[in-house]
Formats: C-alpha cells, sequence, structure tokens
C-alpha cells in the first residue's frame, strides 16, 4: 500500500474534477483532498462552467464523455476564456485510441490519460503540471518604464525603489504589466481580478485602478496608466 504523504503546501491549490460517474468522481475528490488539495466537483460541462464562475482552478482534471457536451467541447470554451484560457487540463478518460488521444491533446488537453487510471499516476501528473505552471509564473519578472515586479517575492520596485501595495493592488498592476499597450475592458478586468463574479459593478475596477495610480504617482509612474474613455485601461507610455 502506497504511503500518503503531508503535503500542506498544495493546500491552496484548487482542483476542478469533471466526470459524470460519480463514484470515480468521489474516489478522485476524496485522495485529492487526502493529498492536501481542494477540490471542486461537476458533473456535467454545465456544472464545470458553473464552477468556473465562482473559482479559478489551478488545474482541471475533465472526462470526455460528459452526458450535456463532450469534454473537447468543454476544454475549447476553456481555452476562449481569457480569465483561465492557461490552466492546466487533463483528461481522464475511457477512450484509449491513438486518435482519440492526438484529438485530445490538438484541441488544448495538456496530458491524457485513459480508465481505469492508478490515482498514484493521476497524482503525480497533477503534480507535474502544478510544478510547470507555477514555475513559470515564479520566474517571472515583468517590468515597464521603470516598474519592476518579481511575482516570486511579490515585491514592486520602481526605479529601485520598492513600494507598497495592496494584493488587489498588485494582481491589478501585474495584468497591467503582463498586457503592455494592450486596451483591458473592465470586463475583462474584473473577470482576471474578480473572477467571473456579475455581482462586481465596473466602478470596483475604476476604484481599484484610482487606488494604484496613487501608488505610483509618488514616483512619477502614474501617467503610464491611460484611461480609454467608456472601455477599459491601457499601460502605455
Amino acid at each position: 500500500m502506497a504511503t500518503l504523504t503531508d503535503n500542506s503546501s498544495e493546500m491552496n491549490n484548487n482542483i476542478l474534477i469533471v466526470e459524470d460517474d460519480m463514484a470515480i468522481r468521489e474516489m478522485m475528490a476524496f485522495s485529492l483532498r487526502r493529498e492536501g488539495f481542494a477540490t471542486f466537483k461537476a458533473a456535467s460541462g454545465h456544472e464545470a462552467l458553473e464552477q468556473l464562475n465562482q473559482v479559478n482552478p489551478d488545474l482541471i482534471v475533465i472526462d470526455w464523455g460528459l452526458p450535456d457536451m463532450s469534454g473537447i467541447e468543454l476544454i475549447d470554451m476553456i481555452r476562449r476564456d481569457d480569465v483561465i484560457k492557461d490552466v492546466p487540463i487533463i483528461m481522464l478518460t475511457a477512450r484509449a485510441e491513438e486518435a482519440d488521444k492526438v484529438k485530445g491533446l490538438e484541441r488544448g488537453a495538456d496530458d491524457y490519460l485513459t480508465k481505469p487510471a492508478s490515482m498514484l499516476e493521476l497524482m503525480a501528473r497533477i503534480r507535474a503540471h502544478l510544478r510547470r505552471s507555477k514555475g513559470f509564473e515564479l520566474i517571472q519578472s515583468l517590468e515597464f518604464q521603470g516598474i519592476v515586479m518579481n511575482s516570486d517575492a511579490h515585491e514592486v520596485k520602481i526605479d529601485g525603489v520598492a513600494i507598497n501595495l495592496s494584493l488587489t493592488e498588485f494582481k491589478l498592476l501585474k495584468l497591467f504589466l503582463q498586457n503592455p499597450n494592450k486596451l483591458l475592458a473592465r470586463e475583462h478586468i474584473l473577470n482576471h481580478i474578480w473572477g467571473r463574479n456579475t455581482f462586481v459593478e465596473d466602478r470596483t475596477v475604476d476604484v481599484h485602478v484610482l487606488r494604484l495610480r496613487k501608488a505610483l504617482k509618488t514616483h512619477n509612474k502614474d501617467q503610464w496608466i491611460q484611461t480609454v474613455r467608456g472601455v477599459g485601461y491601457k499601460l502605455a507610455s
């Protein structure tokens, strides 16, 4: 019997399981929770989309044969969503033909595992994809006109001087730095920073942009965040 380890650092990792077979779904959720992951479950494509309105997962496990749409169709929707398009996806399915595997990977899955699958192997693949996705983010250094962000250290410096930002301001600045000279609509900013929560008003974006500008103004960098009336904002020189 395999020994399960205490992985407290994984408590912040949200895993969405999209599987219509309740026994398999519950077994995966139980195994993931026992390993320290936070799990969210959906029995259909539409349930998965509802879950994605509430939480941005760190990884999604998707079955091919869902009752209301195929797993491939769900992946297509996810890859078209600006908020979650880069989330790692593992397809877990009974379809073992090479052509199906190729199709799944070409349509946007990052990995493909056939049933019946070992939970130990699934866990190893989940951790591998999380390491890759988190690792890419952690080494990321973003810079624009003397503004330098280190995501790993959660640090922002302007012309070499560290500044203090709230978590929301940090996320907002990161979004701008990741998309220099690109117009970001208020809706896009809302979705990315707060999740796809329709109860958050556009005015929320304006308030936090104002606060971010105030933090940058002390270093004469607030002018780089430009307002595009009626649409949104962009970071541009």
